[in-house]
């Protein structure tokens, strides 16, 4: 309901996932009146909205949870290593549930502008059911992949069978029992989505553009015996993850995989692929990061796990990425994805070499010929990062929008600042390292840093902060500088804001900073030990 005079808070925060819960949390600790605004009913972020099929984790979960608490360690129990989507939206809803929260998130509350009143220094935001609130901080907690991404298909809302996006699955069961199902996508969603579907389906049809790596996951349940262990090694584990490049558990061997022997580099391989979770990818030599030569190596190695998996030669091929080297990309996570495909009851169209003409009310119709479908998924993933902020009408200084700023590509401090976009913190934003690993380990680092500058200005009676050009400037040359020395900054991907089902969203762009979580921590923190050096404040 709509309301006349905004209410007025010291902070509005949106998004209620993670991020957004734990930077209510820090911010209430400091007196601060805040109100978290959510799109959805519920707590849980990616986890709320997530829900098809075989929705689960891909770093440990017992790496993933908050840190901070002593209390939610101590009481949850993961049960996986790996754990599922319900899982993981119950442990949302307990964390929250531990802390309080819900009392301060305003639910079902789309936002839709946010500007900047200059004489008034603080920020206007409206939501679509008309609700209107200022509030001195606005920071926004929406998550890097958080905008589904529906493709560019023709009729494609013509289809009068079942059909849903892996983003908006329906918060029911759905059953394939017997269908003749298609899944358009096969990046980490659709992997994890096709293993579930293959079960039950009478025919699944999976419509691959461009293959992707995929790993074993390797998943099991958590045993009495690790539950222990782990409980009593939580702060070992954390301080050990505050040392790794992407937060997880997982960091990359110091040895050279050019100046190892074959025999050793082979044995090393095999180990890192019958390990659980990210070895393969995070743990792995140091050069299969820079050198074309060495990431080569390793990604025959992994093309010949495939063939062996895959029992059609040519299918098989056509599972093989050959436009990228492994890694290159977020690696995806499966469990027996391979084995789907020898299934008679699935097969796999390249839709490169066999294009859709269009989506009708009974199936696709491919160059090849039409087929008929009871139920079609798209999993065609989401406008990554840069999504969730060009849904917002943001503007900042002179009415300058953000949608205007990064039309070139997005420009940022420390990922978590925008020059002319004063008193506007952006959680897990361009151009920061939370969004390149282990995003919970990331999101701490984010959230207390932010919360340290709050508590500075408080404590020195300031109400604005706001990035300098200049510092935004150098910020842009070191994720410069850093993604060049990766070869992931030479793949088409998300990380590299590549999207071609988005208009203008065909060239390379740096959308995360690389270089490592303890780098950036160490950026960050020498900004703050510095007076907050590359910062207006008043």
């Amino acid at each position: 309901m709509a309301n006349d005079q905004p209410a007025r808070f010291d902070a509005i925060i949106v998004g209620a996932g993670i991020s957004g819960m734990y930077m209510l949390h820090r911010l209430r600790e400091q007196g601060l009146k805040v109100q978290v605004l959510e799109a959805g009913d519920d707590v849980g972020g990616t986890w709320y909205w997530n829900r098809y099929p075989g929705a689960r984790f891909d770093s440990e979960s017992w790496s993933y949870g908050y840190a901070f608490s002593r209390e939610i360690l101590d009481e949850w129990n993961w049960s996986e290593h790996f754990s599922g989507q319900p899982e993981n939206l119950r442990y949302c809803r307990f964390a929250a549930e531990k802390l309080d929260l819900k009392r301060d998130i305003r639910f079902e509350t789309n936002v839709v502008s946010a500007h900047f009143d200059e004489a008034a220094n603080e920020w206007a935001i409206a939501a679509e059911d008309g609700y209107k609130v200022r509030a001195r901080l606005f920071i926004t907690a929406i998550g890097p992949l958080s905008v589904p991404q529906m493709p560019v298909i023709e009729g494609v809302d013509d289809f009068e069978g079942e059909s849903w996006h892996t983003a908006r699955w329906p918060h029911r069961p759905v059953s394939f029992e017997g269908k003749r199902v298609a899944v358009i996508g096969t990046g980490a969603t659709g992997v994890q989505l096709i293993q579930e579907v293959a079960k039950t389906a009478g025919h699944l049809t999976v419509l691959q553009r461009r293959p992707n790596w995929c790993a074993p996951l390797h998943n099991s349940p958590i045993t009495p015996e690790e539950q222990a262990d782990i409980h009593s090694r939580y702060d070992e584990i954390y301080a050990h993850c505050r040392t790794t490049h992407g937060g997880f558990i997982h960091d990359a061997d110091p040895r050279r995989l050019l100046e190892t022997p074959e025999n050793e580099r082979n044995a090393f391989f095999e180990q890192k692929y019958a390990e659980p979770g990210f070895g393969i990818w995070m743990g792995n030599f140091r050069d299969t990061f820079t050198s074309e030569e060495a990431n080569r190596i390793l990604s025959d190695f992994v093309a010949r796990k495939i063939r062996e998996r895959v029992k059609d030669p040519e299918t098989a091929e056509k599972l093989i990425p050959k436009d990228h080297g492994f890694g290159q990309r977020r690696v995806p996570m499966e469990t027996r994805y391979y084995e789907v495909y020898n299934q008679d009851n699935v097969d796999l169209i390249d839709i490169v070499a066999d294009p859709i003409r269009r989506i009708d009310r009974t199936g696709i119709e491919l160059e090849s010929g039409h087929r008929d479908f009871d139920m079609i998924i798209f999993a065609t993933g989401f406008d990554a990062v840069l999504g969730g902020f060009n849904r917002i009408d943001i503007r900042g200084l002179g009415g300058q929008r953000l949608s205007d700023k990064w039309a070139e590509g997005p420009t940022t401090y420390l990922g978590l600042q925008v020059a002319g976009f004063p008193n506007m913190f952006t959680l897990v934003g361009p151009q920061n390292a939370a969004g390149f690993g282990n995003i919970p380990r990331g999101i701490e680092q984010n959230v207390e840093w932010v919360a340290g500058l709050v508590r500075h200005m408080l404590a020195n009676g300031l109400t604005y902060v706001g990035a300098t050009p200049e510092a935004e400037a150098d910020w842009l040359d070191e994720v410069a500088r850093s993604s060049d020395k990766m070869l992931l900054s030479k793949a088409d991907s998300w990380f590299t804001g590549i999207n071609r089902n988005v208009e203008g969203r065909s060239r390379r762009v740096y959308l995360l900073y690389t270089a490592g979580m303890p780098a950036f921590r160490e950026k960050c923190d020498a900004v703050a030990r510095d007076g907050y050096i590359g910062m207006v404040l008043a």
